[in-house]
């Protein structure tokens, strides 16, 4: 069975590139901290630690420290440049870390007064928590792989002894595995136990020179920002893609649309045709044509009672229930806009309209067509 292509993401990030020191090349101290210390303090504290305490100029050893924010004490090691070989710090380059082996176990949750007894082909190694998130000592006894039970124990014994007086002490015989975790986040399984350090603090356990160290954190930063560009190029991309492709269905679908209501078209317009004379056949059939009531309601001496114009009219037709055409004639033009504004201020009339103005022999001649409201004329008594 095919392996599913998704299954590296429910696999989480891949394990961390660590290179993992021999603890016998070490040595390392417990450093009280003052309360409220910067991690800049830290480092300059440990620097000068190192330097009463080794028998070696700073600039000749590798050292680093685990210090949590908060913690009264920290863990300061160190190690002689010489004792490793070009071949041996060739083979650090690409790594994200360089740390003692004993380094794995210091994000374990341990309670007070634990020791962690650690197997290698080196030797055992005890690191021992009196208080707190931070070892107290860290001791390294040489053994050979081979050697006999009795030996082995006599060498544990001795290590528990000068680690300090112990509540719990947990052997563990697997060498540490780097395993992945967060961005922010160095992780680490020994045996049954896990241990994680937070980036911060794993980035103070490398034992690489600082200013390399320095030039490592500056590429990773170039090469995290690049990546996000890129991912970033890659999504916009992808997202443009997306958008072509919705652009393109949603023309099919337009196309089809419009394809749709062309076919349509004549039969809509037949059956608006045919409700629109539906329509006129009714009002034709239940409502009455009403001219001589639109005439008596336009007559001038009813749109001027107190002054009539001098406003004939000649013909009228009404086309329609609410409307009608008159062609009126008058010896005095002025007379008409007074007149339209007199039958616009009438309570039944909507509109008026002023058309054809003709002018022969001081005769003017012109076509008037009123809009009434609906409902607004009633037929006249019998």
């Amino acid at each position: 069975m095919c392996a599913s292509p998704f299954e590296f993401l429910r696999g989480g990030p891949p394990p961390p590139r660590v290179a993992l020191l021999p603890d016998a090349v070490f040595f390392s101290r417990s450093l009280p901290i003052p309360a409220g210390s910067t991690r800049g303090e830290v480092v300059a504290q440990v620097g000068l630690a190192l330097e009463s305490l080794s028998p070696f100029p700073l600039a000749q050893v590798y050292f680093g420290y685990f210090w949590p924010e908060g913690a009264d004490h920290a863990l300061a090691f160190a190690a002689y440049r010489r004792r490793f070989t070009v071949e041996q710090v060739e083979e650090w380059r690409g790594r994200e870390h360089v740390v003692p082996a004993f380094a794995a176990v210091l994000g374990c949750p341990v309670e007070p007064a634990t020791t962690i007894v650690l197997a290698s082909a080196e030797g055992l190694t005890a690191v021992h928590w009196a208080q707190g998130p931070v070892p107290t000592s860290v001791q390294h006894q040489p053994l050979a792989p081979d050697a006999p039970e009795t030996e082995r124990a006599e060498v544990r014994a001795r290590l528990l002894r000068a680690a300090g007086e112990s509540a719990r002490v947990i052997d563990l015989s697997a060498p540490p595995l780097p395993v992945g975790a967060g961005e922010r986040e160095l992780a680490f399984t020994v045996g049954d136990l896990r241990s994680v350090i937070p980036a911060e603090v794993a980035d103070a356990l490398d034992v690489r020179d600082k200013a390399e160290l320095a030039a490592l954190a500056r590429g990773r930063r170039r090469d995290m920002m690049l990546w996000r560009v890129a991912f970033g190029t890659v999504a916009a991309c992808l997202l443009m893609a997306l958008g072509e492709a919705v652009l393109l269905g949603a023309g099919v679908w337009q196309k089809a649309r419009l394809a749709k209501v062309a076919a349509q078209r004549p039969t809509v317009a037949h059956i608006m045709g045919e409700q629109e004379l539906a329509s006129r056949i009714d009002d034709l059939s239940t409502k009455r044509l009403l001219p001589l009531e639109m005439i008596s309601a336009a007559a001038p001496e009813v749109a001027e009672p107190k002054a009539p114009p001098s406003i004939q009219f000649l013909h009228a037709t009404a086309n329609t229930l609410d409307s009608i055409q008159i062609e009126a004639q008058t010896s005095n033009a002025g007379e008409i806009a007074g007149y339209k504004t007199a039958l616009e201020q009438t309570p039944g009339i909507e509109r008026v309209e002023i058309r054809d103005q003709r002018a022969r022999d001081n005769v003017v001649t012109f076509l008037l067509v009123i809009t009434f409201k609906p409902g607004a004329l009633a037929p006249a008594a019998s």
